[in-house]
């Protein structure tokens, strides 16, 4: 089977874990401190929280902006559910924004039209979700500059983007948005098995996640009590990551530009081959993607042909995403339409591309799909 997404583990990563899983701290220590570090390092951004998943983080990450029962919260139609979830989670309300047919994200157009008609209903979002879908960063400007006329806070879902660049700007540095969300799923650029991460220039919003994530306790400033005495000081979660899942986030990012390098020569050559063939994301000249997938748009019965003739060679592809009004969980969007996104996923697959994918396999996966279709053609 060639995957569609895997995981690039090496001695250095198993040399890493193994250490902390010998040593007497694997939770609640400095591993998580390190890996902190690094990533703030790495994004440019104040302050960095892990925790043990990216829809924990998109939970925490709506608390600490105050979400609150009947507010409201935008984002694109084409997206994974816990961007949704997070929001019933704090019993807020969603509404979902059409794509851009051209790079996949949120469409800042339709975006904006929709805040002019629901400024008039007084009905403005409280939080902006953007999604940077396969590492292509949205437009981040623009949607700042709307930001501030509308006045909603911006959550970046950068699960896919880690490594990804606004023009000259890191994707976590949160120079556009409030809080940066990451994901180090499995099948991520970098990995800690199941993990995510908050990133924000913001103190107050650092300190409440940090507490959010552990039981909503305090542990800090108790100069006249003993070493054990704590407070619970909220409702919280427990939603820490692990020390050797930190260091295993550690040992990737040392190593996550030379993932990105071959992520992109990968897409390139998908891009060489099917140029002129099928339709592709576009990405800006003056952004860089970290491509965590590669995504091409077909003509639908085309498109299906072609899964099943990679699924017949046992190559695996897979469809990001479904739309959120599509799932039988949002029955209250069961007639919603949202045109672009519809077209989206009538056409779209994504097609294999991660660190262990040989140049003999890439072009057995562009020999299978040029050849199908030609014999459609």
């Amino acid at each position: 089977m060639i995957k569609y997404n895997q995981p690039d583990i090496d001695k250095s990563d198993l040399a890493a874990v193994s250490k902390v899983l010998k040593s007497n701290n694997i939770t609640q220590g400095n591993e998580i401190v390190k890996f902190e570090s690094a990533l703030k390092f790495y994004c440019g951004a104040k302050f960095a929280k892990v925790m043990n998943s990216a829809t924990s983080a998109l939970h925490l990450a709506c608390l600490a902006l105050d979400l609150k029962k009947n507010d409201f919260v935008w984002m694109p139609g084409i997206t994974f559910v816990s961007d949704a979830n997070c929001v019933k989670f704090c019993g807020a309300k969603i509404r979902l924004i059409d794509i851009n047919k051209q790079t996949f994200n949120i469409c800042e157009v339709d975006l904006e039209k929709q805040l002019k008609l629901a400024k008039i209903k007084k009905q403005l979002p409280k939080i902006v979700i953007i999604v940077h879908l396969a590492g292509n960063p949205c437009n981040l400007s623009k949607v700042k500059k709307l930001s501030k006329k509308f006045n909603f806070k911006i959550i970046e879902d950068a699960s896919h983007a880690l490594g990804s660049r606004y023009k000259k700007t890191k994707i976590g540095s949160c120079k556009f948005s409030d809080i940066t969300v990451f994901s180090f799923h499995a099948v991520k650029n970098i990995t800690t098995g199941e993990g995510g991460a908050i990133l924000t220039n913001n103190g107050y919003i650092d300190k409440k996640v940090q507490l959010l994530r552990s039981h909503g306790i305090n542990r800090n400033g108790f100069k006249n009590k003993k070493s054990w005495y704590y407070e619970q000081v909220r409702l919280g979660y427990n939603y820490r990551l692990t020390d050797f899942q930190a260091a295993l986030g550690s040992s990737q990012i040392k190593r996550l530009d030379k993932f990105l390098v071959k992520r992109n020569k990968i897409a390139e050559r998908y891009l060489k081959y099917f140029e002129g063939i099928c339709l592709f994301q576009k990405i800006n000249k003056e952004n860089f993607s970290a491509f965590h997938l590669f995504i091409i748009i077909l003509p639908k019965q085309m498109r299906d042909r072609i899964y099943k003739a990679l699924k017949k060679k046992n190559i695996e592809t897979s469809l990001h995403y479904i739309p959120i009004y599509k799932h039988p969980y949002y029955q209250d969007k069961k007639n919603f339409y949202l045109k672009n996104c519809e077209f989206y996923y009538s056409r779209a697959l994504s097609i294999p591309l991660h660190n262990k994918l040989t140049l003999k396999n890439q072009m057995k996966i562009i020999n299978i799909i040029l050849s199908s279709i030609r014999k459609d053609g």
